[in-house]
């Protein structure tokens, strides 16, 4: 191993040492040991640097390099006399530019005072009073769905309608029939047609209900002229429907036929309907007793008040209008709130009509309903009611006995006007000469 005064004589004698422990050049320049990299810049008096923790490291010569260290010093002075690398902090630990948008900062809590709770989500209002209601809803749309297939199954259909081009406005013929051993197989053998009834709604005008008398002597499609409801008993409903269609020149659109010995179980059902006839009544036929005025009948009192004719100074006529009062009083109860509204009395009456009507063949529950609006209306004070224009109320006639003359040199222009919604609202028409 060298002596010290060997190894520091590796030194050129070119560098010295400052007062101010800096050492240079002889031409003044600084030298820097080539590992160190120079300073970027001289540093004004007075500047602090900025505090940045800076790790120290020896600086030792690389090969081929020596250090000019003054004599009397060591080498180890001579390196810590060194100039320092300058370090840049770390990308974490420096401090961002500063921006143009000043950011506040969010208010801090005041010491002592509990943390704020976390914001919680606005839970929805319940409503069990509507949950109640959409139930009820469900429940009756579901029962009314169920009574209306019900109906619909049940419902009598018969083949009526002939088919022939349609007419304008609403055309519903209304059979009263009376058979008292009820409907039989064909429909026609025991069955008699005692009222016949056009209800016609026109397009425009008031709705007319007219009356045709059973006895009216007519054409029959296929067949010779004779009373009206032979056509009934000789074709059944289709027959019917084409010498109806062969007299008012109307297109039948719906075919309504009514037992009468079921409309007394309607009127039971109902706990019987109010029926006003002005006279009094001991009729052994039809067992009818009736004091003069207003009452509540039953079903046997109904029935017997629809029968009657014998005793009525009008005859058939008396009777085809008592009979449509019956079927008005009961479409009258079917379709009153207390009625609709009851389930334990709509459901009995209901099916005590589905035993009492048969319709056609195209006829569904909403068909039953719109016959029953316009039947309603048609009876109304603003509506067309009678029969149609007569000539003879007793009409002899070979083969048929006495018959019901139509008058017919009105009765064309009767039918156009039913059809055309021409007649003043209220009008009664025809009736007996």
């Amino acid at each position: 191993m060298l002596p010290v005064s060997r190894r520091l004589s590796r030194y050129p004698r070119s560098v010295t040492d400052d007062r101010d422990g800096t050492s240079g050049s002889r031409n003044g320049a600084r030298r820097v040991p080539p590992s160190i990299p120079p300073r970027s810049g001289q540093e004004r008096p007075g500047t602090a640097r900025p505090s940045v923790p800076v790790r120290r490291q020896s600086v030792r010569p690389s090969e081929g390099q020596q250090y000019d260290t003054p004599p009397g010093r060591s080498h180890a002075a001579a390196a810590a006399q060194a100039p320092q690398p300058t370090r840049q902090a770390p990308p974490s630990q420096q401090r961002p530019a500063s921006s143009t948008r000043t950011e506040t900062a969010p208010p801090r809590r005041p010491s002592g005072q509990p943390p704020a709770a976390p914001p919680q989500k606005r839970r929805r209002k319940r409503h069990p009073v509507r949950r109640v209601l959409l139930a009820l809803l469900a429940i009756v749309v579901t029962v009314l769905v169920v009574f209306y297939f019900w109906i619909a199954s049940h419902i009598n259909h018969v083949d009526a309608l002939s088919g022939a081009p349609d007419t304008p406005g609403l055309t519903t013929l209304i059979v009263g029939s009376d058979s008292r051993e009820g409907w039989d197989e064909d429909g026609t053998e025991g069955a008699r047609t005692d009222t016949i009834m056009v209800l016609h709604k026109p397009e425009s005008g008031p709705t007319a209900l007219i009356s045709i008398p059973r006895d009216s002597y007519v054409e029959i499609p296929g067949n010779n002229a004779n009373k009206i409801n032979a056509s009934f008993a000789w074709g059944g409903p289709q027959l019917l429907v084409e010498t109806v269609e062969n007299l008012t020149g109307l297109t039948v659109d719906r075919y309504l036929e009514v037992g009468f010995t079921g409309v007394g179980e309607i009127v039971d059902a109902l706990d019987g309907v109010r029926l006003c006839y002005d006279e009094d009544v001991d009729d052994k036929l039809s067992r009818l007793k009736w004091e003069a005025g207003c009452h509540v009948a039953d079903g046997d009192t109904a029935l017997a008040f629809a029968r009657m004719r014998y005793s009525d100074p009008l005859g058939d006529i008396g009777r085809a209008q008592r009979q449509q009062q019956v079927v008005a009083r009961v479409a009258d109860e079917i379709l009153s709130p207390a009625t609709i509204l009851n389930p334990f009395q709509l459901v009995p009456v209901v099916g005590a009509g589905l035993d009492a009507f048969r319709v056609d063949e195209n006829a569904g529950p909403f068909d039953l309903v719109q016959v029953a609006l316009a039947f309603n209306s048609g009876r109304g004070g603003d509506a067309v009611s009678g029969t149609p224009p007569i000539a003879s109320m007793n009409y002899r006639v070979s083969g048929a006995g006495s018959t019901v003359l139509l008058d017919p040199d009105q009765l064309d222009q009767f039918w156009e006007d039913i059809a055309e919604g021409n007649l003043e609202p209220g009008t009664e028409v025809g009736g007996a000469p």
